[in-house]
């Protein structure tokens, strides 16, 4: 009989006068890998924080490894011996890996530290697992998929059985999720168990043997293994599915022509990873552009966001040579906007409007400028946001806020970084109608990512880039080639049967 790792039995848990979890209940086993997937992100946080520690419950009960270590009776206050490697690393940088994974540890307490022996303390960990990282490289220099790698090794070697790998999907190209595939798989047979979070069933289906759906701190579902088919999973996030059906519907092929209305051409670009790469945009189109290795990845988003500068090439906006640093023309939102784009030392309408300063210099500071924008935009924002705190705004209007200020700053080209990471599916559905907006007004859209996620939903044309820098150009008449464990690709293969059949 397998040994239960973790168990949560009817669980409410209140913070600061809200409930965060509600009557939760879940069991992860021995060997396991557990799927869990928020579809809100209500109570997220809460679940990951008494994971870690047992702080007081208001009902229910908590078991590890089958030993009762909190309960609405008594909560002990201690630390549990699980681990949670996040999407942004936990490791500590100006140190090597060896000294992350072994001097970190409670109760190290050598004061010379010898690199030759955690050396071969660690060697045959990373030869069991195929992974060829030298133990005294330093983090900073690691990839992020070697990061994770690494967190995964410390965990296995201070002896935590569960192990929650939350959302880190989005940062690992798809050769990287193969090979992480196999090290969870090659733990899981030595009894370890892990809950992966994340937020796309494809993604599941490739690795976990059970999911549980989570909806606003409540277990909507557990889906056990022999339900754990696409066609029945697709069956819950319905809302989102049918926005993107209608949105493929409704979009013509050869909407975009690219030869006729070029708005941005990247010609001959070499830039650290990327060698001699030459891209067009079309004005009005969504280009997704994947990486297929991380440091090429690194490079791209390098050069969209200014912050690298091209070796050899040019760059030109309709026919004109630019740089991309600070052009009024390209605009740029960054990974994760509701949290890196907004400035919460400034009120709302400077928030809103600081993209202008661009166009208008400080003519946007003007009372009737001001006004001008909040009687035309509230009705979308909604007027309370004009008198609100940016630290008091919900998620959802922090990405309009963003997504508006672009709009107010109209460029002709938008680079988006991964503009899904991080997203419940309520958020998802959202920034795919900004997305939308921002395509309406003519305005190119770029996503550059890692993992496809959310953004086939709304592309028309995908460009793939591998680490020699090969370039593989597909139309959305090609999307359906694509392996089925990219997000949304079903919804295109249908359509090509449906019309096959007509």
């Amino acid at each position: 009989m397998r040994q239960e790792v973790l168990r949560m039995e009817q669980v409410t848990y209140v913070e600061k006068g809200i409930t965060r979890l509600e009557n939760f209940s879940m069991q992860i086993y021995e060997g396991e890998i557990m799927g869990f997937m928020p579809a809100s992100g209500h109570g997220l946080s809460a679940f990951l924080k008494l994971l870690l520690v047992n702080h007081p419950l208001h009902d229910g009960f908590i078991y590890y490894r089958e030993e009762l270590v909190n309960s609405w009776r008594e909560s002990r206050k201690d630390n549990n011996r699980i681990s949670i490697v996040y999407d942004k690393s936990c490791l500590v940088e100006g140190m090597t890996v060896a000294e992350n994974i072994f001097v970190l540890r409670q109760g190290f307490r050598q004061r010379i530290i010898r690199r030759s022996l955690l050396r071969k303390q660690l060697e045959p960990f990373l030869e069991e697992i195929g992974m060829d990282i030298s133990p005294d490289s330093y983090v900073e220099k690691l990839s992020y998929f070697e990061r994770v790698v690494v967190e995964i090794l410390r965990a296995v070697i201070l002896g935590h059985r569960l192990i929650v790998l939350n959302e880190i999907g989005t940062r690992i190209s798809e050769t990287e999720s193969k090979k992480l595939y196999l090290i969870l798989r090659k733990y899981a047979s030595q009894g370890i168990a892990f809950l992966y979070i994340t937020l796309h069933f494809e993604e599941a289906l490739q690795i976990c043997d059970r999911m549980v759906l989570v909806s606003y701190g409540r277990v909507q579902k557990v889906i056990q293994k022999q339900e754990m088919v696409l066609d029945i999973l697709l069956e819950y996030p319905e809302e989102f599915n049918d926005l993107v059906r209608g949105h493929m519907e409704k979009q013509k092929e050869g909407k975009i022509d690219t030869r006729k209305d070029i708005v941005l051409e990247l010609k001959n670009i070499t830039c650290e990873a990327l060698q001699n790469i030459s891209i067009k945009i079309g004005r009005g189109e969504c280009l997704v552009v994947q990486s297929l290795d991380s440091i090429v990845y690194q490079s791209l988003t390098g050069l969209a966001t200014g912050e690298l500068l091209p070796e050899r090439g040019d760059i030109l906006l309709e026919g004109r040579e630019i740089s991309m640093g600070n052009n009024r023309d390209v605009a740029v939102i960054r990974e994760q906007p509701n949290e890196s784009m907004i400035f919460q030392g400034m009120s709302y309408i400077d928030n809103l409007c600081i993209g202008l300063f661009r166009r208008l210099s400080n003519s946007w500071q003007d009372d009737k400028v001001r006004k001008s924008i909040q009687l035309e935009y509230g009705p979308i924002l909604g007027q309370e946001v004009f008198y609100s705190q940016v630290e008091d705004l919900t998620e959802q209007q922090k990405y309009a806020l963003v997504y508006t200020r672009i709009l107010l700053q109209k460029p002709k080209v938008v680079f988006c970084i991964q503009p899904f990471k991080g997203a419940d599916i309520s958020h998802r559905m959202f920034i795919w109608k900004m997305l939308e907006m921002l395509l309406e007004k003519g305005i190119a859209v770029v996503i550059l990512a890692i993992n496809l996620a959310d953004s086939m939903s709304c592309a028309d044309r995908l460009l793939r880039i591998d680490s020699k820098g090969l370039m593989i150009e597909m139309s959305r008449k090609e999307f359906p080639m694509l392996i089925g464990t990219v997000p949304w690709v079903h919804l295109y293969q249908k359509k090509e049967k449906m019309e096959n059949n007509t």
